[in-house]
């Protein structure tokens, strides 16, 4: 076992295998990305509170700890907090199994192919080429996805969530207060289910998507690049629109409580009209 307690910038390379990645941090910016060589931590800034990192037995953890004084746990939740703020970034194993908290600030994740969970209560998170099983989950702040693979699951309470570039086999994207925006190239047999309370959906897919697809709003319109998915709305209804592209092998379904849908249709990397 090996440990460290950063109170200053420093470097640390790491020897031995890492395959879990745990991280605690309260306040600042935390970057994780994958790579071929050593396990590394960069921690460039730090605040009044040490960062400890801890290498045992293949799990990597990285936290900061709070106060353990009753007067100081008050002040750490108090509205007018004013948190220590540090910077870190991970070099790990791409299949590293990740499980990353961070209270306020920045996480992004990039290349990791094991499951990753980020969870942030107040800042944004983003995730760049990942791959396998993924959650993110955010309080306060916007969510971003771009070129993930696999399974995904993105959640925000108050704030936005972008897809992008996607062909994950399973997505679940959920807002209580924002918009949902998706650009999706998903292979065969994807299920994709996106809802939000109060905000607006528009999703984009392939021209020669095979899916299955159900739309519905109740205070709002739905408007379809696809004249497969057509729909009816009687006053004071429920707007539903559905129909068959292609095969229909998988499954896109949205539902907007409070906010209207948009259904795109994206040309097919084959489709040489489209071509500029």
């Amino acid at each position: 076992m090996a440990t460290w307690t950063v109170d200053s910038p420093q470097r640390l390379t790491l020897d031995g295998p890492v395959t879990r990645l745990d991280v605690h941090l309260l306040s600042g910016r935390l970057t994780v990305v994958a790579t071929d060589g050593p396990a590394r931590v960069d921690i460039t800034r730090v605040g009044r509170r040490p960062v400890l990192v801890e290498q045992r037995d293949g799990r990597l953890s990285v936290r900061q700890e709070r106060g353990r004084r009753w007067w100081e746990a008050l002040w750490w939740v108090g509205p007018l907090a004013r948190w220590p703020r540090v910077d870190v970034s991970l070099a790990v194993p791409a299949d590293v199994l990740a499980d990353l908290h961070l209270v306020d600030g920045a996480l992004v994740a990039s290349g990791l192919r094991g499951q990753t969970r980020a969870e942030v209560t107040a800042g944004q998170i983003t995730l760049r080429g990942l791959r396998g099983r993924t959650a993110a989950k955010i309080t306060s702040g916007p969510v971003e996805a771009l070129g993930v693979a696999g399974d995904l699951d993105l959640e925000t309470v108050s704030g936005e969530v972008i897809l992008a570039d996607s062909a994950a086999g399973q997505v679940r994207a959920q807002t209580v207060s924002g918009a949902i925006t998706c650009d999706l190239d998903n292979p065969r047999g994807s299920d994709i289910r996106l809802s939000t309370i109060s905000g607006s959906i528009t999703v984009r897919v392939r021209r020669d998507s095979d899916l299955d697809v159900r739309l519905h709003t109740t205070s709002g319109r739905i408007t379809s690049g696809f004249p497969q998915v057509r729909g009816s709305a009687a006053p004071g209804a429920v707007v539903h629109s559905e129909g068959v592209l292609g095969a229909g092998e998988g499954r896109l379904s949205a539902s907007a409580t409070s906010g209207s849908i948009a259904l795109l249709a994206r040309p097919a990397d084959d489709d040489l009209e489209e071509l500029p």
